[in-house]
């Protein structure tokens, strides 16, 4: 008899968020203009399992990052929620003791330049978080504690005396992850923490990052736009478009078979080493106005197998084998 999966750490179910991008009321009394509403993330659910990393695909604008900040409290969802180890966690963040959730979920940042203070020593920055959450606050524990966190993602704990205009790209992405890892979290959401990065230090940094899960039990959930590193790091894959997932999937099964045509186009377009000489298919058509999208599927002015019912009902996730697919034309089997 086959052992029940276990619950999932991360659970987010129909997670939506819509901004308000309309110009000021007064124009728009003048020019007679509507509001203009933006729905960055329109509907999103996916379950992570405790340990495991879930890679968030797309191509930029298509919500990826909103789901991000959703996730760790940054923004309020417009519809849906966010259940972390069978908690509502978007109600702990509204609560009085929204600490020790936050304290479980920790989020590193796309661009190691922006996210660290300059007029900070290294050692102050990783002990930010100490102190904000109570976990240590005797000068030479703290000072030994960010000295291991910082050898934990392989720097020194005499780094700590240095500020960060002194660090590499790389070495300034270490000095964040030794930040997120300071409260001892469970779930780290990494928004493209590497795509700042060179190639050779891009590596450097994933290696760490697959360390510190294997030895530390970490979740992620892992943004990026490079499947290459997706490949790398992850054990689920979910395709993003238009605010919307098209297709999530394991890894192996989703790049050796995908289903959706937007998932295909996504890999047809990487280089591949036995295919050299061989010419690349560019993705082709330009992501529709997000304030103005297609009815239907968001996906049919690009594919070449939409139909009427394509261009009129939109599709839902729905089981297909081992992987969840919103795609009339799977449904079908046209494809």
């Amino acid at each position: 008899m086959a052992m029940p999966e276990p619950a999932p750490l991360v659970s987010a179910i129909d997670l939506a968020k819509t901004f308000d991008v309309s110009a000021p009321w007064l124009n728009r009394l003048i020019d007679r203009q509507p509001r203009q509403l933006l729905r960055a993330v329109d509907g999103v659910s996916f379950d992570i399992q405790r340990g495991q990393t879930l890679a968030l695909v797309g191509e930029s604008g298509c919500g990826k990052s909103t789901v991000a900040r959703l996730l760790v409290g940054l923004y309020e969802p417009t519809r849906g929620g966010f259940d972390f180890d069978g908690e509502d966690a978007h109600a702990a963040f509204k609560s009085g003791n929204s600490q020790s959730m936050r304290r479980r979920i920790q989020m590193i940042f796309q661009d190691p330049f922006a996210s660290l203070n300059p007029r900070w020593k290294v050692e102050d920055i990783v002990a930010e978080p100490l102190r904000e959450h109570g976990i240590e606050s005797e000068p030479v524990a703290l000072r030994e504690r960010v000295g291991s966190l910082l050898q934990s993602v392989g720097l020194t704990p005499e780094d700590g005396a240095k500020f960060p205009h002194q660090f590499s790209g790389g070495q300034r992405q270490r000095i964040s992850i030794a930040r997120a890892l300071a409260t001892e979290p469970e779930f780290l959401v990494c928004d493209e923490p590497t795509s700042a990065l060179d190639v050779s230090v891009q590596a450097q940094v994933l290696n760490i990052m697959k360390t510190l899960q294997r030895e530390r039990g970490l979740t992620y959930l892992f943004i990026s736009h490079n499947l290459a590193v997706v490949r790398h790091v992850s054990d689920h894959v979910g395709v993003m478009y238009l605010g919307r997932l098209v297709e999530v999937a394991p890894k192996h099964s989703l790049f050796d078979s995908p289903r959706h045509p937007y998932t295909r186009m996504l890999l047809d377009a990487i280089p591949k080493l036995h295919d050299t000489g061989k010419a690349r298919t560019p993705v082709s058509g330009e992501v529709p106005n997000p304030l103005n999208p297609p009815l239907g599927c968001a996906f049919n002015p690009r594919c070449e197998h939409a139909s009427e019912r394509c261009r009129n009902e939109r599709p839902v996730l729905q089981m297909f084998g081992d992987a969840k697919v919103a795609c009339h034309a799977v449904e079908e089997c046209r494809i």
